[in-house]
């Protein structure tokens, strides 16, 4: 199968993966606010920033870095040698893993109370700490598997998790009712952990067959040692990005509302503005990228092969139609949501605030759909220190708007600020993949 079949064949799976996940979500996460309740939907979100940044220590960072080092090795016919990248790889994530559950449990009631401000989001964390080695395990062979272009494994593990998570909160509810128990929205933290078990235990019962395997190697310590500083090189600045992101998050979700006070509002309605912002438009805004993430996965591990091709004819091809794919999604998105992002505020959120800010927030689309693309090129090319830093001068820019402009302007400072963070990305990482293919 060509290059081009097999990432227009494994974006097709990851997206129609990409959209199942998020249609089950969506009701999932309207069972659980009319079976707990707003606040306890909050609480159980309070402990998500937690989740995402261990998880970023631990395994985000690998995994791609893995994803690109397979990719290469499997293009030389290195069969062994991407094997060894794989156990090398869960013998560092798992053991990291188990750090951070140890130390998590640990201090679970300090960060509860000092972080997260609510003592009640101890045992969340406590509970929630058994989820990183299963997912560890997950992220290292999905990323393995995607290395080598076969999406089937981490669709289908992908979908598994989604079901299992949401099938096994589903039943504990049912089971506890029956016993006269009314259970409290923990178990939800329950259902993700079930999750990460099961699509861990089907990605390790798909290790021993398929046609990317190889015998089983003995991993010799000094191959250990290689390939785990080959994996460190790539992946340090890639879960310095992801730490980066979720820090800036965090940082967000704190100052935007304090902004807004500072801009003379109260804080009623600046929680309001902040909510409408993040959980009505931004989703909408989001939602297509879906198609443009499955995209960034497929590319990552062809620009690695083409690269150890050294094929410039190829790369050339592949990364001007996907970049040009992308942008044309982006900008007919742009021109829809300013068509019709007033309607889809009111017809789907009842609120005209949100319909204004989707319309606003659609410039986004043709920048934000497409930088996804280059970042992963960039990646997929060995450059990840270099995305690293795009990405940090970037966040730079989104935390000054929310500093700086927000008290003057309001919301529609930060908004500026997103924008013009999205295109430097764009413009910068369009100028270097140009040079990079030219030269």
């Amino acid at each position: 199968m060509s290059r081009k079949k097999t990432i227009i064949k494994g974006t097709f799976i990851l997206t129609a993966t990409g959209f199942a996940t998020r249609f089950m979500g969506f009701f999932y996460r309207i069972f659980l606010s009319h079976t707990f309740g707003e606040e306890g939907v909050g609480l159980y979100q309070l402990v998500f920033p937690v989740y995402a940044l261990c998880f970023s220590f631990t395994a985000a960072g690998i995994e791609t870095a893995l994803s690109r080092c397979v990719a290469r090795r499997l293009t030389c016919g290195q069969k062994k040698e991407a094997r060894e990248l794989l156990y090398t790889s869960l013998i560092c994530t798992v053991f990291l893993s188990c750090i951070i559950t140890i130390l998590l449990q640990y201090y679970a009631a300090f960060i509860a109370e000092s972080f997260l401000k609510d003592g009640r989001c101890t045992e969340f964390l406590v509970l929630l700490s058994y989820a990183f080695p299963f997912a560890a395990v997950h992220s290292c062979i999905a990323g393995y598997y995607l290395g080598g272009k076969e999406t089937r494994v981490p669709a289908v593990s992908q979908l598994l998790e989604q079901t299992v998570r949401i099938l096994s909160v589903y039943l504990i509810y049912r089971i506890a009712l029956i016993q006269g128990n009314r259970p409290g929205v923990i178990i939800a933290v329950a259902g993700l952990i079930t999750g990460e078990i099961a699509s861990s235990l089907y990605c390790l019962s798909r290790i021993r067959s398929g046609s990317l395997l190889s015998p089983l190697p003995k991993l010799k310590m000094s191959a250990f040692l290689l390939h785990t500083k080959e994996l460190l090189f790539l992946s340090c600045p890639l879960t310095a990005n992801r730490v980066l992101l979720n820090i800036l998050q965090s940082v967000e979700s704190v100052s935007i509302p304090v902004r807004l006070m500072m801009y003379g509002m109260v804080r009623g309605d600046a929680l309001a503005i902040y909510g409408v912002l993040t959980g009505m438009a931004l989703p909408c805004i989001l939602f297509p990228s879906a198609i443009t993430n499955s995209v960034s996965t497929m590319l990552l591990p062809t620009v690695a092969e083409v690269q150890a091709l050294n094929d410039k004819r190829e790369m050339s091809s592949i990364i001007q139609k996907a970049v040009y794919c992308c942008i044309f999604l982006g900008s007919a998105c742009c021109v829809f949501l300013l068509a019709f992002g007033g309607w889809i505020g009111t017809f789907l959120f009842h609120s005209t605030l949100a319909g204004k800010y989707i319309t606003a927030m659609s410039w986004l689309c043709p920048f934000l759909y497409t930088n996804n693309t280059l970042i992963s090129i960039i990646n997929g090319i060995g450059k990840t220190a270099l995305s690293f830093l795009i990405n940090s001068v970037s966040l730079g820019i989104r935390i000054a708007s929310v500093f700086l402009f927000i008290p003057v302007y309001g919301i529609f400072g930060y908004l500026w600020g997103l924008l013009a963070s999205q295109i430097f990305i764009f413009l910068f990482c369009l100028g270097y993949v140009y040079r990079y293919v030219r030269t």
